[in-house]
């Protein structure tokens, strides 16, 4: 049920954007809620994924933060369900090293996933950037991102466009939907054609903290976003793999 005793914001007419969290793990649900109403976010709150899925339908906020293992309906299930119905964001949490958990919940359409234990200022970096990406980031909550670094211009190599300020990606222009970290690694790419990349760069590119992150995840990253490009271009062949060196992007 629903965690009443853990304090949750009166999002009603407030301009804030709502973040619902779904953990059964009653520490993460106080840190989390915590660290994100001091940025400026209202939030909710729910500890079993039954109980969310209602909320999140009835209710919508603008963006969701769940765990996969959780009682009564864990949050493959949830997400699963939850997609028949709504395109709400989704961010989910794994178990470190769980990289049957992370495709399976990107292919039922979740928006991004971090491992636990995670960093706060990781999650808070996530749920900003897939606000802004579908315009659903006020300015209270854009207040506390500022000052960290400047908009960057629109970045175009070719058939690509990038606009960073909306995590919006276009080939040929036709749009391509890419989780948050996708993103980051393809602009990491991009902003240098032809100069290869190892994996440590490209997740020091993708990740704002010391967070360990195993060389198979970025090979999975690289993976999927072939995949979304293919989808609208089957031809697509900008992202060289050079093997033992890492990757680069060589679209002109």
């Amino acid at each position: 049920m629903e965690n009443e005793d853990i304090v949750q914001s009166n999002d009603a007419d407030t301009g804030q954007a709502v973040i619902a969290l779904v953990d059964d793990d009653r520490n993460i649900l106080t840190t989390v809620s915590i660290a994100l109403q001091s940025e400026g976010f209202a939030i909710r709150v729910y500890s079993d994924g039954e109980t969310a899925l209602r909320a999140l339908l009835e209710n919508p906020p603008d963006l969701a933060v769940f765990d996969i293992k959780m009682p009564r309906m864990d949050g493959m299930e949830l997400l699963r369900r939850l997609r028949e119905r709504s395109e709400l964001p989704v961010i989910f949490l794994t178990s470190k090293d769980d990289e049957q958990d992370e495709e399976a919940g990107l292919e039922l359409g979740a928006d991004d996933y971090i491992a636990k234990p995670f960093s706060l200022r990781l999650l808070l970096a996530r749920i900003r950037a897939i606000l802004r990406r579908g315009g659903k980031l006020p300015a209270s909550a854009a207040d506390g991102a500022a000052g960290q670094e400047a908009p960057q211009p629109v970045l175009e190599r070719g058939r690509l466009r990038m606009d960073p300020a909306r995590h919006q990606v276009l080939w040929n222009d036709r749009p391509v939907t890419l989780t948050v970290t996708e993103f980051l690694i393809l602009e990491a790419l991009a902003s240098r054609p032809g100069v290869i990349k190892n994996r440590n760069q490209l997740m020091d590119a993708a990740y704002p903290d010391d967070v360990f992150v195993d060389d198979r995840t970025v090979d999975s990253h690289i993976k999927r976003m072939r995949g979304k490009f293919r989808k609208v271009d089957p031809q697509f062949a900008a992202i060289d793999t050079l093997y033992g060196a890492g990757y680069s992007f060589t679209d002109g």
